[in-house]
Formats: C-alpha cells, structure tokens, sequence
C-alpha cells in the first residue's frame, strides 16, 4: 500500500495541535518524525523507483516533514508559554505602587491602662506625683524601713549601678529603682519643705525595674501605680474603703475586694487586697497597709500627729486581668497584630 507523505503531515500537524502536554508532543515527534516513523520507512522504498519518481517523493517526504516539524514546534511554544504563564500566575508579587488607607495610630495598652488609673484616682480627689527612676539607695530602701540585710536588697532583685566616677555622691549607692515607693518619700520631704501638706493625697504611676527572668507573669522592666495618703486621723478603714472604691470605678460595680493580712516592712499592719472574679474566686491584685511610723520620719512628719496608709499594684498585671491576657511578654513583643485589639 502507498504511502502519501501529505497524508501523513496532514494527520501529524492535527495531532499536534490537539496535543495538551510536552510529554505528549514528545511522543508524538517521535511517533512522526522519530527513526522508526512512516516517514523515514519510506525511504526503503527508493530502491524500486526511478530517478525522476524518487526525486518527486523526496521532495514530498521533505515537504511533509517541514510541516511536522512546524507543526510540533508551534505546540511546543504554545503549551511552554501556557506553563510559564502559569507559574508566574503561582509565584506572580504585586509590586503595583499604590497609596496605602491612612490608618491613625493610638497609645500602648499599658499606657491606657496607666491614663485609665490616673484619671479613676484623679475623680478619687488624688494628685499624680513621679520621681526619678535612677534612685540612691537611702530613697528606695532605707527610709522605706528596708533592713539592710533584707532580700529586696540584694543583687539578686536589685540593679545597682556603678557611681564610683560620679562626683558629690560620697558613699551613697545608685541603683535602679524597685518600685515606686520612693516617690512617696519625696512627696512627704517636698510637702513639707514647700508648707504644701499634709494632708497628702497622690498616686505614684512609673516604670519599675527587677532582677527577673521574663515570663508568663514577670517582667524585669514593668510599671507600678502606688499612693499614698497621709492626714490626721487615718484608719485601716479609709484604706478598705479607698480600695473599694476604686474597685468599683475601675472594674464595675459588680466587683468587690477584700484585705488579707500580710508582712511588708514599710507598713504596719499589712494587707494584701484582692477583687472578686466572675467564677466566684479572688484575684491578687497589690499590697497595702499603715504607713510604718520609721517611713513617717523618713518623710519628715511626726508619727504622733500624722498617720496614712499606702497601696500599690502592678499596672501591667492590672491590664493582664482585665484584658484576659495570658502572657505578659505579649505587652513588649510590639506584635501590631496583638496590639492593635486594645
């Protein structure tokens, strides 16, 4: 049976066109223009024909063969562009330059929630007092009635910094300090210097600084509120119901609180205040107490005249329970996802 070069480049050239994988037009070039192909066994058949009939079917099989080739070249280029197409589509980056939507930015939590406290103490009939946070040693412990073999004195909680180059310090240590207690200090020796007080109503907010490992519930950078009240016929009473108070007008209505009996050197008797949560359990919140008649003559006031109470809290553990925040390091990772709930 003959064979027609045409033919077989007619039914080629189709099946290339209908191919729909390189794979496919491999085959296929194979099929058609490979060793083994119709094509080349059709040059086994030039020995029985004359000069001038192989003349015309060389030129055919050559003409055939052209349009094969063409034909699988054609698929090819169009199924590569297809797959590039495609995988640009997967990898493609929208580097289109466009005005990004303003969005206004607004305080940390943390600073909310020191802002918050300050204005419920502000209503309470409080003033805002700060002091320093590199403190001399007499500030944040001595006058405080901190022994000097207490705990909170050691390297261990306490950073002490290197003052052997500073000039007018003489033996006085410099460290940075533990609370904010010693804004309470000031606050009595600036009253009764300038002939402003007491009576004496301040909170004390600030940045605070222990030696600690951070955690879940620790921080070794962190921020304190405290207050102080010194008047003339204080009782362990004004204390309760100030911690009442500001209970209610910061957490709701619906919370209480309650004092529990506990040591610090500064006050005497001491307390610790809780506030009631919605499972019926109690949360620990601060410390609280008498001011210690040796902090009273710290500050320059006359235990027998004066006496006042003093609380203090934790603002970053404050905003972890009302915000139900696990983990206080999500307060300082600076995640925007987690700061921008608040």
């Amino acid at each position: 049976m003959t064979v027609d070069p045409q033919q077989i480049a007619v039914e080629g050239a189709a099946a290339f066109v209908a191919a729909e994988s390189l794979a496919e037009i491999h085959e296929l070039e194979l099929q058609y223009l490979g060793p083994q192909s119709l094509l080349s066994g059709m040059k086994a058949s030039f020995r029985d024909l004359e000069p001038e009939e192989r003349k015309v079917l060389g030129s055919q099989m050559n003409a055939a063969r052209q349009q094969l080739e063409l034909a699988a070249q054609d698929s090819r280029s169009k199924l590569e562009s297809a797959a590039r197409a495609a995988q640009l589509a997967t990898e493609r980056v929208d580097l289109t330059e466009t005005l990004a939507k303003a969005t206004v930015g607004h305080s940390h939590v943390i600073t909310q929630t020191w802002e918050r406290l300050e204005d419920v103490f502000c209503s309470m009939g409080f003033t805002v007092a700060d002091g320093p946070e590199v403190e001399t040693d007499w500030f944040n412990f001595e006058a405080l009635n901190l022994p000097p073999a207490h705990p909170a004195r050691s390297l261990w909680d306490t950073l002490y910094l290197d003052s052997s180059q500073l000039e007018g310090l003489g033996e006085e240590q410099l460290l940075l300090r533990t609370h904010t207690s010693p804004v309470q200090i000031r606050s009595m020796l600036r009253a009764v210097r300038d002939g402003s007080g007491p009576p004496i109503y301040v909170v004390c907010p600030g940045r605070v600084y222990r030696r600690d490992t951070a955690d879940a519930t620790h921080l070794p950078v962190f921020h304190q509120i405290e207050g102080l009240v010194i008047d003339r016929g204080i009782t362990m009473g004004d204390l309760a119901g100030t911690i009442e108070s500001f209970v209610k007008a910061y957490f709701g209505d619906e919370m209480t609180s309650r004092l529990r009996p506990s040591y610090f050197p500064f006050t005497e008797p001491s307390a610790e205040f809780d506030i009631s949560a919605a499972d019926g359990s109690w949360l620990e919140v601060g410390g609280c107490g008498m001011v210690h008649p040796n902090v009273l003559r710290a500050g320059g006031l006359d235990p027998q005249e004066w006496s006042g109470f003093a609380f203090g809290f934790g603002i970053d553990r404050l905003a972890k329970i009302r915000y139900g925040v696990e983990d206080l390091r999500e307060f300082v990772t600076n995640d925007v996802r987690f700061l921008s709930q608040f």
